[in-house]
């Protein structure tokens, strides 16, 4: 297949309901109305990549264990603006290194005023393909799991 006819197709994935996300449907892989995996594409598909990513610790895949993003360094760390920066280094270094398919616009974190422990992680990219602008927000227990 020529260079110019790889253009043409869209990448696909499977589409994955992660945990934190899947309120009272079951978590894991998809199933379509004809009873196959469900597939995504798209604009979703690198939504659902960054979620992934940011959600993944380094180590946790066996197979590719530089894969992730070092989010759970910052567990039992004060909430203060140092770890705020910290998330912020963490995530973007992930993303520059696993996600060439967004710009960051803006990449943001800061402790929740309503929970002490909590950060919040705010991202707003734009995907190259399409030029579509999205944001993504991240939940982080620092006593416990990133959401």
């Amino acid at each position: 297949m020529h260079a110019a006819d790889m253009s043409d197709i869209e990448a696909k994935g499977l589409r994955f309901r992660h945990p934190s996300l899947a309120g009272d449907q079951p978590a894991g892989l998809r199933l379509s109305n004809r009873g196959s995996l469900d597939m995504i594409a798209g604009d979703a598909l690198v939504r659902q990549a960054i979620h992934l990513l940011l959600t993944t610790r380094r180590g946790e895949r066996v197979m590719r264990p530089d894969f992730g993003c070092e989010l759970d360094r910052l567990l039992f760390l004060p909430n203060d603006p140092t770890t705020a920066g910290l998330a912020i280094h963490y995530v973007g270094q992930a993303i520059q290194r696993w996600e060439p398919r967004i710009e960051i616009l803006d990449l943001d974190a800061f402790p929740d005023p309503r929970d002490a422990t909590r950060l919040e992680i705010s991202l707003e990219y734009r995907v190259a393909a399409s030029g579509t602008e999205d944001a993504l927000n991240v939940s982080m227990s620092l006593a416990g799991e990133v959401e």
